[in-house]
C-alpha cells in the first residue's frame, strides 16, 4: 500500500501498456480495477532484496518516481511475471523482448570477473548475502544461506544477468571452495557430474561460507615455470572457460599468449598472485573451433558453445569456451601464426 505500508492480495492483469490490479471479495475479483500502473517508462527490478524477510518481490518504478513492491508466491511465479512485465514495457521493441527471452538461458563471461571480489562483497555486513538458521531434516545450521537466495543476490548486485548465468557464477564459487553445501538437499547435488547441475537454485537447498575461503596450494602442488616461457612478448590476453582434465569441470581462467617464445597459459582469476596454474607450448599445436551442433567426445558438462580444441604436440586435448563466436575466431586467428 501507499498510505498505509501493508500488504494486501490483489489480482493482476497484465495489458500491453498497464498493469491493473483488483481487489477480492468473497473469493471474486471486483469488476472495476483498484487501481492501474503505466508501464511506460518503468523499470522493473528483479530480484528486489530491500525487504530481508520477502524474497519474492517485483519493484516497479514509474517514471513520476512512484514505487510498488509486488510479492508473488513462488520463485517461478515471480521470475515469470517480472519476464512478462519487461517484456510489456518494452512491447515497442520487439528485438528486445527477444533478447529478454534469450538471456534466460544465456551466459556471457564477465571481462573483470574476480570470484575474490564477489566473496568480499558477500561477506559485508551491511549489503552482503544474509546468513540465517536453518532446518533441514531435524538438523539445525547456523550460519547459511539458501541456494536461491544466493542468485538473487548475485542478480541484485549486478555479479550475473539472468538466473542461468548466476547459478553458473555460484557453482565456480563452491567449485573453487569459496562456499560449500551443506545438508542432504544440496550435498546430493554436487554428486552429479556436470557443473551446472551441482548447484541448485532452490530454496530449501543449503549452503554457507567454506571455513578456508583462500585456499593455499602445497609446495607439491605447484607448478613449476620456466622463467624464459614467461618472457615472451603478451599478444593476447582474456577470460575463457576451460575443462578440467581430470574432474572434466568448467573454470574460468585468464589465458594469456605469449610469443617468443610461443606459450598459452591459464591464471586462475581467484587467485591474487600473479601466476599461471598451467600452461604448454604451442610449437605443434592444432587449433580448431568445434560446431555447436553437438558435444564432441571428451567434452562433459556446462558446454553453452562457442567451443575450440587445442591439441598439443603430446596430443593433449584442451577444451575451451569462449563467450562469443567472434571472440573464439580472434583467439583461433591469433594463436594459429604461432603453432
Amino acid at each position: 500500500g501507499h498510505i498505509v505500508r501493508n500488504w494486501k492480495v490483489r489480482w493482476f492483469v497484465l495489458l500491453q501498456d498497464k498493469l491493473l490490479y483488483y481487489k477480492i471479495e468473497g473469493g471474486k475479483k471486483e469488476p472495476s480495477p483498484k487501481g492501474r500502473i503505466l508501464l511506460d517508462g518503468c523499470t522493473i527490478t528483479c530480484p528486489c532484496l530491500e525487504y530481508e524477510n520477502r524474497p519474492l518481490l517485483i519493484k516497479l518504478k514509474t517514471k513520476t518516481n512512484t514505487d510498488y513492491f509486488l510479492e508473488c508466491c513462488s520463485r517461478e511465479e515471480r521470475d515469470s511475471w517480472a519476464l512478462d512485465i519487461t517484456g510489456a514495457i518494452h512491447a515497442g521493441h520487439p528485438v528486445q523482448v527477444q533478447e529478454l527471452h534469450k538471456m534466460k538461458n544465456s551466459f556471457k563471461l564477465l571481462e573483470n570477473i574476480s570470484l575474490h571480489h564477489i566473496v568480499e562483497r558477500m561477506c559485508d555486513n551491511t549489503t552482503g548475502i544474509k546468513l540465517t538458521r536453518n532446518l533441514e531434516q531435524g538438523n539445525r545450521y547456523k550460519e547459511t544461506f539458501t541456494g536461491s537466495a544466493l542468485v538473487d543476490w548475485l542478480i541484485s548486485n549486478s555479479f550475473a544477468v539472468s538466473r542461468f548465468e548466476a547459478v553458473t557464477l555460484a557453482s565456480m564459487l563452491m567449485e573453487e571452495n569459496f562456499i560449500k553445501p551443506v545438508g542432504a538437499r544440496s550435498t546430493e547435488a554436487t554428486r552429479y557430474s556436470d557443473l551446472s547441475e551441482q548447484f541448485l537454485d532452490d530454496s530449501t537447498a543449503l549452503y554457507m561460507f567454506a571455513e578456508s575461503s583462500n585456499k593455499n596450494i602445497s609446495s607439491k602442488e605447484e607448478l613449476q615455470f620456466n622463467i624464459s616461457e614467461l618472457s615472451g612478448t603478451i599478444v593476447k590476453q582474456g577470460f575463457l572457460v576451460k575443462q578440467g582434465h581430470k574432474r572434466k569441470n568448467w573454470k574460468v581462467r585468464r589465458f594469456v599468449l605469449r610469443a617468443d617464445p610461443a606459450f598459452l597459459h591459464y591464471y586462475d582469476p581467484t587467485k591474487e598472485e600473479n601466476r599461471p596454474v598451467g600452461g604448454f607450448s604451442l610449437r605443434g599445436c592444432l587449433v580448431s573451433a568445434l560446431e555447436d551442433n553437438g558435444v564432441p567426445a571428451g567434452v562433459k558438462g556446462n558446454v553453452q558453445g562457442n567451443l575450440f580444441k587445442i591439441i598439443t604436440k603430446n596430443d593433449i586435448h584442451y577444451y575451451i569456451q569462449a563467450s562469443s563466436k567472434a571472440e573464439r575466431t580472434q583467439w583461433i586467428e591469433a594463436i594459429k601464426p604461432l603453432t
